[in-house]
């Protein structure tokens, strides 16, 4: 199923099963490539919107300050994180804001997390945040 509008926030169930069908083993990095909105929308979960109105980036700080204790119980790490720029080689027309990379133990722990009850329920701070994103996973190759 395509996304006629070309803007993706959320695994498909398509791509989760085609994920998890190459049987990764072992540690898995996911390459997030994030544009953030310029005022964060928290129509979606207003329950979580600040008083007042803040920034996309503002926003993913939250969720990101929100993930990490979860992350790191679930052995997950962030990599790194840093700002984008123009591309060298690459489209002119796409922009990416903020470029993260989060490795987890296995396909089985991300999967874990990304469906822990508590980390859910700062999920919001994310949609509020993002704009539109890519969501890599990169196995290592063995040498």
């Amino acid at each position: 199923m395509s996304n006629p509008s070309n803007v993706y926030l959320e695994p498909t169930q398509d791509a989760g099963r085609r994920f998890f069908s190459r049987g990764v083993r072992g540690p898995v990095v996911m390459l997030n490539l994030l544009r953030l909105r310029a005022i964060a929308d928290y129509a979606a979960t207003p329950s979580l919107a600040p008083p007042a109105p803040i920034s996309g980036r503002e926003a993913y700080e939250r969720y990101v300050e929100h993930t990490l204790p979860h992350l790191r119980e679930s052995g997950g790490e962030i990599v790194f994180i840093g700002d984008a720029g123009d591309y060298l080689i690459g489209p002119p027309s796409e922009r990416w804001d903020l470029v993260m990379l989060v490795r987890h133990r296995s396909s089985q722990t991300f999967l874990a997390f990304a469906s822990n009850e508590a980390y859910l329920a700062g999920m919001g701070h994310r949609l509020a945040a993002i704009e539109d994103s890519r969501l890599l996973p990169v196995v290592e190759r063995a040498r």
